[in-house]
This record gives structure tokens, C-alpha cells and sequence, in this order.
């Protein structure tokens, strides 16, 4: 992706108005390798208030500029290349400690429980409503783990 000059790497799409105003909001980034997830979480996102980022695997947001920046992770289990745990690991190990909210479509509570034990700050299934994924994020970046995972409900 180029970036104009005197920009940073990672550029958090933002209102014009919230730009304009110098306010700092909270990046939160979406890693999924499914296309309207991409496309629909970070619209859905900034309308929380948030400034959002989405990238189409694990490799691609370590390589963004993003990862330092990154208040809050959304995670994909399955991914090609490197999974969301997979990716959870490497931030572990590069000292990153992004709190990550796991997203999957996959209905298998052992993989639930060992992300969560392994620092995961929350879990959603799919399809998850608006409500389910905002109350995730605001005790997620409160500190406090979201144990229970939040399922099913429209928009």
C-alpha cells in the first residue's frame, strides 16, 4: 500500500470531521480472509467510533506498520498461511500485547477455551450482532476478560 509522505504506515480510516478536530481514536484491526467480513467490520467499526483497519491475513498485518499502533485485535481462527492462534503466538513472542477478540464461524468450544487460556480477551461465533461485538470491545478495552462468548442476533 503506498503511503503519502508525512504519513504514517498505518493511517486508521477516520472521519474527516474527527481529523479535523485532532482527535486520537482507538485503531482497531481486522484480520479475516473472508472478503464481506473485511468489508462490513470496519464500516461497523468506525460507526462505533473507532478508527479501523482490515487486512486480509496474519502476514499482511505484521508487515502493515499497524501492529504498535493496534488497541484492539479481531481475529479470524482459520486463515491460510498462519491461523489467528498462530498469529496470537507471534505477537506473544515479538512482546505485542494486543488485546485479541477471536471471531469464527467454526462452532468447536475446545478451540474457544484454549485461546482464551492462552490470553485471548475475547470470542465471538458467527454471525454475531453489532451489540455482541461493541460490548465485547468496550470490556475488552476496559481490562477485563469476556468469558462467556456471544452469539447469534441480528444487526
Amino acid at each position: 500500500m503506498d503511503v503519502p509522505n508525512g504519513m504514517s504506515h498505518c493511517v486508521g480510516m477516520e472521519s474527516d470531521k474527527d481529523r479535523g478536530e485532532g482527535k486520537r481514536q482507538l485503531l482497531s484491526v481486522v484480520v479475516d480472509d473472508d472478503e464481506s467480513v473485511r468489508e462490513s467490520l470496519p464500516d461497523l467499526l468506525r460507526e462505533f467510533g473507532f478508527a479501523a483497519r482490515a487486512f486480509s491475513s496474519a502476514k499482511e498485518f505484521l508487515s502493515s506498520g499497524c501492529v504498535g499502533e493496534t488497541s484492539c485485535l479481531i481475529l479470524d481462527i482459520a486463515m491460510p498461511v498462519m491461523s489467528g492462534p498462530e498469529l496470537q503466538q507471534e505477537l506473544r513472542r515479538r512482546g505485542q500485547a494486543i488485546p485479541i477478540i477471536f471471531i469464527t464461524g467454526q462452532r468447536d468450544e475446545t478451540i474457544r477455551t484454549r485461546v482464551l487460556k492462552q490470553g485471548a480477551a475475547g470470542f465471538l461465533f458467527k454471525p454475531f450482532s453489532d451489540s455482541a461485538l461493541l460490548a465485547t470491545i468496550e470490556t475488552v478495552l476496559h481490562g477485563a476478560e469476556v468469558t462467556t462468548s456471544i452469539s447469534r442476533g441480528g444487526r
